[in-house]
């Protein structure tokens, strides 16, 4: 009984610097190929996590109300060496929002290199999220608890 676990001691702890080795190589980069849209991002907490979003490999877009808050956290990020860009936007505004969305696809070469990662060859629409949100809110999900329900076109999601 002492030299099994000796012997499943020194297997388990053979096995605990592959297992982490295997999980830094996946956190590498988890966003990547991914567009962050992040309101309020030029300073504090928004643009902490625009960094961080950045450095895990995503192209983030930035957003503020002012253009100069914009181009100051655009110029920092992008002399770290971050795929950033930035817009004005107002999220009480409808005009502002739309310019927000319509900013993650101004790269169309970058559109179509996600298309065709997609299963179904197409972006997603708002209504591609409102049955699912509606079904959700139902009583025919009052069974489900816990769940992360991904609505992402056939593009393999992973953490």
């Amino acid at each position: 009984m002492q030299r099994a676990r000796l012997l499943l001691g020194c297997c388990v702890s053979s096995w605990k610097p592959v297992r982490m080795a295997s999980s830094r190589v996946a956190r590498q980069a988890p966003h990547a190929n991914k567009v962050a849209l992040v309101t309020g991002s030029t300073d504090g907490i928004g643009f902490a996590i625009a960094r961080r979003l950045a450095q895990d490999g995503a192209h983030v877009v930035v957003s503020s109300r002012k253009q100069q808050n914009v181009d100051r956290a655009v110029a920092m990020l992008q002399g770290e060496g971050l795929s950033v860009t930035g817009t004005v936007c107002n999220v009480e505004k409808a005009q502002d929002r739309e310019q927000l969305v319509a900013t993650l696809w101004a790269d169309k070469a970058n559109e179509e290199r996600l298309k065709q990662r997609l299963l179904i060859k197409r972006l997603g629409k708002p209504e591609d999220c409102a049955g699912i949100v509606s079904f959700l809110c139902s009583e025919d999900a009052s069974y489900i608890t816990a769940e992360t329900v991904t609505a992402g076109g056939g593009l393999l999601a992973c953490l």
